[in-house]
């Protein structure tokens, strides 16, 4: 038969003619690159590769922290292995490997949960220490404050009110005065530097202070220096 035009489609539709003259099926090729059983990604090339294995090697030549390499892994591995197993994978090879690949990031999702907390404790403690250690700086001044307040050098003018400021602006930073009398003694906050007997009591108790202590929340900044009235 006489053909005009390109060789290779005269073969192409010859060929073509002479299957559905045989009577065999066409060839269906599946192009789809995702796996509609497992859900896994196809490559042609290699094959099928293990799950996860391309967000692992991302994550291990990813520039980032520790943390962004947890939640590429996390965002990008975690979600198609839940699928996988809710699809209901074969319970073989590649059934196993998703539970266990699911294992290894519920354990590092947890292990990146502790390591947050911990970083936000020490965080914490770090700002507490830093304010502290500010506290304990200016507790010789506002000893010099008390000194001139009870000499009466603080009555009245510009640095009584400065005095003032000082001690309201320390209050907000959780500072507390220790300077009562008439409580019992507390050896964890009071220091006695002079004991003598005292009337009507009948538990050791604070008659004077002789130099005030401070306490920021719980932790005693330094113990105030009293008298001690013990019972006769």
């Amino acid at each position: 038969m006489p053909h005009h035009g390109n060789e290779e489609e005269h073969n192409t539709s010859a060929s073509q003619q002479n299957t559905q003259g045989n009577g065999q099926e066409p060839v269906i090729r599946d192009n789809r690159k995702v796996d509609p059983v497992t859900g896994q990604a196809r490559h042609p090339e290699g094959g099928q590769s293990a799950p996860g294995a391309g967000s692992r090697a991302g994550a291990a030549d990813s520039d980032g922290d520790a943390l962004a390499q947890a939640e590429e892994i996390l965002n990008g591995v975690d979600v198609p292995a839940e699928e996988s197993v809710a699809q209901g994978a074969p319970a073989g090879s590649a059934g196993a490997e998703a539970a266990e690949l699911r294992n290894d990031l519920l354990r590092l999702q947890a292990e990146y949960v502790n390591y947050r907390k911990r970083v936000e404790r020490d965080r914490a403690v770090a700002g507490e220490m830093a304010v502290i250690g500010v506290l304990n700086s200016l507790l010789p001044v506002l000893d010099d404050v008390d000194a001139a307040r009870q000499h009466g050098d603080l009555t009245d003018g510009p640095f009584a009110a400065i005095a003032t400021k000082l001690e309201n602006a320390l209050k907000t930073y959780g500072l507390v005065r220790i300077d009562e009398t008439g409580v019992e003694f507390d050896p964890t906050i009071h220091e006695a530097l002079i004991q003598q007997p005292g009337e009507d009591i009948e538990v050791d108790t604070v008659s004077q202070v002789l130099r005030s202590g401070y306490k920021s929340g719980d932790r005693v900044l330094r113990a105030a220096q009293v008298i001690v009235a013990v019972p006769a």
